[in-house]
């Protein structure tokens, strides 16, 4: 049986999909509007894809009222827990708490078998890739990718040639960022290899979420992500010769961090010490912490402190968030660091145009999971093409993350255009272009009323002695009409990704 939305006017490029006469109108989806080429829970005419039909159903029973009043449980529930996020360019209010969506999406069981084969065969590559250019460097001699763009990366650094990491795993944490294309299949815009954040975000929406639809959550067979605190953990352990015995902390920058919320959250999960830089130190290349008891060896460090501030004997000297020596320490075997520095230079926006290549060259494999096309600026072909095309694509500077350094061209201004232009002619090899791409959309709830919202998806990687991903993901949603940024430092939020079983 095929499920129409019981709803106002879908809008399907101009022509409206009317309803089935005998459904009743749902009001919460009276200003739902089909705009984007893929929506999540119905299809270009309006039906209800057969994965979401009970959801569906279970949204259009309750009144806006009550959508709101569910809504608002969870923001209480969020400020109670203290989940907040960190805004720098903000200067009237820095602290607010994530915006988080009612509305779960979901995604069928055969959809996310694709997904962790494609990010499976993504995070063996890169490892693989990393191991390569801090040893022999093959990939470089054999001219599968420019020695100019790794060498010339501000996040390669040479002090990790020739350093052991343990079973070749130098990105233990990965978020991989995914769209789905027209064709509803999902393809990779992007790797985040460094310090990586959102899993605790993705942890707090599917608690209150299950709580505003435990029906349906039970009875459509959502897998379980809450065991991811516990494969961190193993993960971690498993980068130690000594697992069981191995001594972990989590290295914080401090209280003052966007993600600091995180760092207590996840170290609490997991059972280990939170600690900033202060709290440890270094004698003889062992690294120590400093408790009420006297010092304790520390075997493993899961760093959320970027490469630059990590040493300041090693890096940037002026750092007050490192620890003097760990570097030595960390070359000499007697500490583990995760992720290991350098990962950086892998998830480098100009090596992701390489990484289907990388894969074939690494793995001998078609890439299951494709990219986004991709203009290399650093190309004078290239850059003529996205010059004379901005107010048709999306320009990155290839070492930013979080939504910075980035120009949307078609929600860009004449000048606003004209000033990146000149950035692009004065710096091509710091950026990357892409088409502008119309994200998903799904149901969101905005003003008590359900109206579509794009969104993109962050599965968490976990790799060490082998490769963990829990079936879930952080669905992260842009929350201004008609926006394609979902960053939320940029006013987007997130949404509870629910797998199916079957």
């Amino acid at each position: 049986m095929q499920h129409r939305a019981a709803a106002g006017p879908f809008e399907t490029d101009g022509v409206k999909a009317a309803p089935d006469a005998h459904v009743t109108q749902a009001q919460p989806y009276a200003s739902y509007t089909l705009g984007a080429p893929y929506d999540e829970m119905f299809t270009r005419d309006g039906v209800v894809r057969p994965h979401c039909a009970a959801l569906h159903e279970r949204i259009s029973t309750l009144p806006s009222e009550e959508l709101v009043r569910r809504q608002q449980a969870c923001e209480i529930s969020f400020l109670h827990q203290g989940i907040t996020f960190t805004v720098y360019s903000d200067a009237q209010a820095t602290e607010r708490i994530i915006p988080t969506d009612l509305l779960p999406r979901i995604v069928r069981r055969d959809e996310w078998d694709r997904i962790e084969r494609g990010l499976t065969q993504r995070i063996r590559t890169l490892n693989m890739f990393l191991q390569d250019i801090y040893g022999d460097a093959r990939v470089l001699k054999d001219g599968i990718i420019p020695r100019a763009m790794i060498f010339g990366s501000r996040h390669y650094r040479r002090e990790m040639r020739g350093v052991s990491v343990p079973h070749g795993s130098y990105v233990n944490v990965c978020g991989t960022d995914l769209i789905r294309g027209e064709d509803g299949a999902f393809v990779v815009l992007e790797d985040n290899l460094r310090v990586p954040s959102g899993v605790s975000y993705m942890l707090a929406n599917r608690e209150v979420v299950r709580r505003a639809f435990p029906g349906v959550f039970r009875a459509a067979g959502v897998r379980n992500i809450e065991h991811y605190p516990q494969e961190l953990l193993a993960t971690l352990r498993s980068l130690a010769p000594h697992q069981e015995e191995a001594s972990i902390v989590v290295l914080t920058p401090g209280v003052f961090n966007s993600a600091y919320f995180e760092h207590a959250f996840l170290a609490r999960q997991m059972g280990v010490e939170l600690v900033e830089g202060r709290d440890l130190l270094v004698n003889d290349n062992v690294v120590f912490a400093r408790t009420t008891s006297g010092l304790k060896r520390i075997d493993i460090i899961y760093r959320r402190v970027d490469d630059d501030f990590v040493d300041p004997l090693t890096f940037r000297e002026d750092s007050t968030l490192g620890v003097p020596g760990i570097f030595n320490a960390y070359r000499a075997g007697n500490i583990v660091i995760a992720n290991a520095p350098g990962t950086g230079v892998a998830d480098d926006k100009a090596v992701y145009a390489y990484v289907p290549r990388l894969i074939s060259y690494y793995l001998g494999e078609e890439p299951i999971l494709d990219n986004v096309q991709t203009y290399l600026c650093r190309e004078p072909n290239s850059l003529s093409h996205v010059l004379a095309n901005l107010d048709r694509l999306v320009v990155k500077a290839v070492g930013e993350s979080g939504g910075y350094g980035m120009l949307v061209g078609p929600h860009a201004t004449t000048a606003e255009r004209e000033a990146f232009a000149a950035k692009l002619k004065a710096d091509p090899e710091n950026y990357i272009a892409q088409p502008t791409i119309q994200l998903s959309t799904a149901p969101t709830l905005v003003d008590g009323q359900i109206e579509s919202r794009h969104v993109d998806l962050r599965p968490f990687i976990l790799n060490g002695e082998r490769t963990t991903i829990v079936p879930g993901g952080l669905t992260r949603v842009a929350l201004r009409r008609g926006s394609l940024v979902v960053n939320s430092s940029q006013g987007g939020g997130s949404k509870d990704t629910w797998v199916l079983s079957a």
